[in-house]
């Protein structure tokens, strides 16, 4: 779009692609929807079917012009993450489980503290791991073999 990179990044980003948020400024201010995508080195992110404007797309060889609506990111200041039991904006806190796990859980006056799910859209990788060996990759028999002894020094160069 036309927006130059931040000034200043966020550096602990607490939104997340696939969260519930609520808009607080702008046009659509108290509207709810989806985080569609988040735009880090700008300080941005796109809310599904929100902050629509037109944008005048020239034709070309291989695709039609014309006028369309498309959605414009917003600020990350703008848009505060839903509590899941109030409906309410919220901050957004980080705490430690007993059992060791890092969770988010809503934070302000007016919150009820709950933990705030992590969107299920994360756990989806786009890319799956391989699960054969490629021809780039090292052979296993090569990756256990001991190449370096501490005790006698064998496998150390010579310098």
């Amino acid at each position: 779009m036309g927006w130059k990179a931040a000034e200043k990044l966020i550096r602990h980003w607490k939104i997340l692609r696939g969260d519930n948020v609520m808009i607080i400024r702008g046009k659509d201010k108290g509207e709810t929807g989806t985080i569609k995508r988040v735009i880090r080195s700008q300080n941005r992110v796109i809310v599904e079917g929100k902050n629509l404007i037109k944008k005048h797309i020239k034709g070309g060889p291989d695709h039609e012009g014309g006028i369309f609506t498309v959605e414009a990111p917003l600020h990350a200041s703008n848009v505060q993450v839903v509590d899941p039991v109030t409906g309410r904006p919220c901050k957004v806190g980080v705490k430690y489980l007993e059992d060791g796990t890092k969770v988010r859980v809503a934070r302000g006056t007016g919150t009820s503290g709950s933990i705030i799910p992590r969107p299920e859209i994360l756990k989806i990788r786009t890319t799956p791991r391989p699960t054969t060996a490629g021809p780039k990759d090292t052979p296993m028999d090569l990756v256990w073999e001991q190449t370096y002894d501490a005790k006698t020094g064998k496998g150390m160069p010579d310098l």
